[in-house]
């Protein structure tokens, strides 16, 4: 038996009067996730416990079967595993972002949460900048992928109040700034990466060419390495995780999954989707599970643009759900679980902690119904599973034994 895990991030949302009360989802030609879901079970999973921020570091654990509330400690450390950075118990790693800052009347805006999408090759001679310039022993910052990277600071601490860029564009956040108490040095690191990027020849390069510069750093999302046991020692499987951005492959590395880097994954609308389909398809031929998740849905929904994100909707179906059924016809058995991890909505363009529709079909025993793919559909079906966490035993067929 084969299983696989397909996740378009952020896909879920809310009825939007442009749709005539429909939602991106329901909007969107999806035949491939609807034909599952009438062929398959359908309903709703609370990925996000009560209590725990809607993140996709929360979300993702609990799909890959970890209960946020007992292994979460941090987006991330999750992130820091995929870079191949191992964390000292006196060590916390941060998310650090590189944000476009811009100075107006009302103070500080957050102009641009991911500085224009920046390249992961301009990205990476930015933060090699900021690590001359500001990187001290204890201090040390590592290059990720496009806007993403890491910090880790012996000095720092998991306690501190961070904030999540993306929930922050428009935004005034000079208030958020602490100029005394315990987090001032982490508000103190980030205005000093300000010399160090606005005037750097890369950015007046970006701007030159219309392109926003990455004028400063945005830390958050920090903690300490947690303490997961692998999915061989919990089910006896072996797995391997396709995906484009550092915290997805983090989490896959803590749960004994291998990570493949596919060339051209981008995590946003012009990522590599036909070589994500073939790196899951060839590791299917030798292990138990994989688990593909494609990024671009919830980029969409953070930048509030409704046509984007329709037209990701539409590309997760066509170019990853529909291949990997056609390929898995030539492997056997197999059971497939299609889901987003949060929903995105569009009208506030940031994460939101409702239940998310899921559909799990099994090769061998397929269904007939007429539903469709969608939060109301799956909202009909009376199944909702309040722990996120059961869904993998669920695809599984088994407990933890």
């Amino acid at each position: 038996m084969k299983y696989i895990i397909l996740i378009g991030d952020g896909m879920g949302d809310y009825p939007i009067p442009e749709l005539e009360g429909k939602t991106p989802l329901e909007a969107a030609k999806t035949p491939h996730m609807d034909g599952l879901a009438g062929r398959g079970e359908l309903g709703l999973a609370r990925t996000v416990p009560p209590g725990l921020e809607p993140g996709s570091d929360i979300a993702n654990l609990a799909i890959m079967g970890y209960d946020p509330a007992r292994y979460h400690t941090g987006r991330a450390p999750l992130e820091a595993a995929a870079l191949g950075v191992s964390l000292a118990s006196d060590e916390v790693a941060f998310r650090c972002n590189l944000v476009t800052l811009r100075g107006s009347r009302e103070g500080i805006l957050m102009e641009d949460y991911a500085a224009g999408h920046i390249s992961s090759e301009e990205a990476k001679v930015l933060i090699t900048a900021l690590e001359e310039a500001l990187g001290q022993t204890g201090r040390h910052f590592y290059p990720g992928v496009s806007y993403r990277h890491l910090l880790v600071w012996n000095q720092g601490d998991e306690g501190w109040q961070t904030y999540p860029p993306h929930d922050l564009t428009g935004q005034e956040v000079g208030r958020l700034f602490q100029r005394e108490g315990p987090a001032a040095p982490l508000w103190e690191l980030i205005q000093d990466s300000w010399p160090v990027l606005q005037e750097h020849d890369l950015n007046r390069r970006r701007r030159a060419e219309g392109k926003l510069p990455a004028t400063s750093i945005w830390l958050w999302g920090q903690g300490r390495s947690p303490a997961l046991p692998t999915l061989v020692e919990r089910f006896g499987l072996t797995g391997a995780v396709v995906c484009a951005v550092d915290l997805i492959r983090g989490i896959g590395l803590y749960a004994g999954l291998t990570p493949i880097t596919v060339p051209g994954a981008t995590g946003y609308l012009d990522t590599n989707y036909a070589g994500k389909v073939d790196a899951a398809l060839t590791a299917l031929q030798d292990k138990d599970l994989v688990f593909v998740h494609v990024e671009a849905p919830d980029e969409a929904g953070h930048k509030g643009e409704l046509g984007l994100k329709i037209q990701a909707i539409e590309d997760f179906d066509a170019r990853v759900v529909g291949p990997m059924l056609a390929g898995l016809q030539k492997l056997g058995d197999h059971r497939v679980l299609v889901m987003c991890d949060h929903r995105t909505p569009i009208a506030v363009k940031t994460h939101t902690p409702e239940p998310v529709p899921f559909v799990l079909y099994d090769s061998r025993h397929p269904r007939e119904t007429s539903r469709g793919y969608s939060e109301i559909a799956a909202q009909g079906s009376g199944l909702l599973l309040e722990h996120g966490a059961d869904l993998l035993p669920r695809l599984l067929e088994r407990s933890e034994g």
